[in-house]
């Protein structure tokens, strides 16, 4: 017979049965609590190497280890695309496992043609599933895309040969949600590379500028009897906008020098940035060995025509330019034009303004062309402006550009109240500022040069001695 203790202990078999569901219940409780709990380690150890991982290729590494973890699948991997679609074979990752690795190396071995895909491609994501498939053979494929801003970057597969393997609605949101991670590792690599090209473009243009900029004279030279104000505003960091400052003959120095003959240049190369600026960095070289022949200004531009016409051909492009020599004492002006903006002239004895002109074609634009030329006298107190049509063509606030016509007004205005060089051109463009806005960028390159003939001291004259009568 059982004694007491034991029938005590084994209870009723209603009992015994409710304490078996109530510790099975337990059980799976607690299972479900540990896998959840798995599943937001794995997801937090994804987000963690997101934001700390500087190395694209450790991140991914990742990517296919903790999708198949989530999902309890032995093996996955990740196709990376390029933005054309094809296949970035350096991106390529799988879990540690022969049958993936198996995978990614036959993958790197096929033709672009066929793994290309691109973005809501349908036909072709399905091939590339299918084509997965055939390399896996049996056992299930699960996959999902890595988009990011509606750009496929990527395809994340898992798989499993296990019998009983199953797929529910919680797998399929876990993957998503790691593609989704993925998307943003890889959407954010992409813009670091833009980045690091935007600042080695950056460290370039700046180069440019510096050498641009040296290019152009610091300083106005002396020359006697006149006074020199020059300023060159690029749209961008560097530019084809070009004014230059050439004595005929270098050998002088000193007075002599101020007292010779000087080419006075100014020129735009069609385009801006870069390659107008390196364009003009060739063209002032072989302007300046042109000028040493001392030619007339007609000539210098028909040889400059002729040299440069090869080179400007194969950049399609031309060059506007008008070049000029002034003789201080003769106080002559001879010019040619390439078909730049017109110099204008403020006669100040007069009180009116002139265009200097003289037919000729673009540099570059044809071969053999003949180039006019004209000559005037400077008086005291007249004024010469050079300029770009990056002046004239500004545009303003309104959308009405700044024209000749407001440009020769504002000039007129100003030399009857300037009294240099200097001032004459920061109130030109204190006006061209006003005019553009001053938060709004100009969307060309806008060079002017002054040139004011001094004023010629006058003495009083004093009354005829009186004659003494003996």
């Amino acid at each position: 017979m059982p004694s007491a203790a034991t029938s005590h202990s084994e209870g009723p078999p209603q009992a015994q049965g409710a304490l078996g569901l109530a510790g099975s219940l337990r059980q799976l409780i607690d299972s479900l609590n540990h896998e959840q709990r798995r599943h937001q380690e794995l997801l937090a150890s994804l987000g963690f190497a997101l934001r700390s991982c500087t190395n694209i290729n450790r991140f991914l590494e990742l990517v296919t280890l903790v999708a198949a973890r989530l999902v309890q699948a032995e093996e996955g991997v990740l196709l990376v695309f390029h933005a054309d679609g094809r296949l970035w074979r350096d991106h390529l990752q799988a879990t540690p496992s022969p049958g993936a690795a198996s995978v990614v190396r036959q993958l790197a071995a096929l033709a672009d043609a066929e793994l290309q895909i691109q973005p809501g491609d349908q036909l072709a994501t399905s091939h590339l599933d299918q084509h997965l498939q055939r390399l896996w053979g049996a056992g299930r494929l699960e996959a999902t895309s890595v988009v990011a801003r509606g750009h496929c970057h990527a395809r994340l597969y898992v798989f499993s040969a296990r019998e009983g393997f199953s797929w529910s609605e919680v797998h399929r949101r876990h993957l998503q949600l790691v593609a989704d991670l993925t998307a943003v590792a890889l959407e954010n690599e992409l813009l670091v590379q833009e980045l690091r090209r935007h600042e080695r473009l950056d460290r370039q243009l700046s180069i440019g500028a510096e050498i641009q900029a040296q290019l152009l004279p610091d300083d106005c030279p002396l020359i006697e009897g006149v006074e020199l104000a020059a300023r060159c505003r690029p749209a961008f960091q560097v530019g084809g906008d070009y004014y230059d400052f050439i004595p005929t003959k270098p050998q002088l120095q000193g007075p002599r020098r101020q007292r010779g003959r000087w080419a006075l240049v100014i020129g735009d190369v069609m385009g801006k940035g870069v390659p107008a600026s390196l364009l003009m960095t060739m063209l002032r070289g072989m302007l300046r060995a042109g000028v040493l022949s001392g030619h007339a200004p007609n000539r210098i531009l028909r040889d400059l025509n002729e040299i440069a016409q090869e080179d400007l051909d194969h950049s399609h492009r031309f060059l506007s330019l008008f070049y000029s020599d002034y003789h201080p004492r003769s106080r002559l002006l001879r010019y040619a034009n390439a078909a730049h903006n017109p110099p204008l002239l403020w006669r100040r004895q007069q009180g009116v303004l002139q265009r200097l002109d003289a037919p000729g074609l673009l540099i570059g634009l044809q071969r053999q062309v003949a180039y006019g030329m004209a000559q005037t006298v400077l008086e005291p107190g007249d004024v010469l402006l050079y300029y770009t049509d990056g002046v004239s063509e500004a545009v303003g606030f309104s959308g009405e550009r700044f024209e000749e016509q407001r440009l020769e007004r504002a000039l007129a205005e100003v030399c009857r109240k300037a009294t240099g060089a200097q001032e004459i051109l920061d109130q030109l463009f204190a006006r061209l500022d006003r005019f553009v806005g001053d938060d709004r960028q100009l969307e060309d390159d806008a060079s002017m040069v002054v040139l004011k003939v001094r004023e010629q001291l006058r003495l009083p004259q004093l009354p005829p001695p009186k004659r003494v009568s003996s």
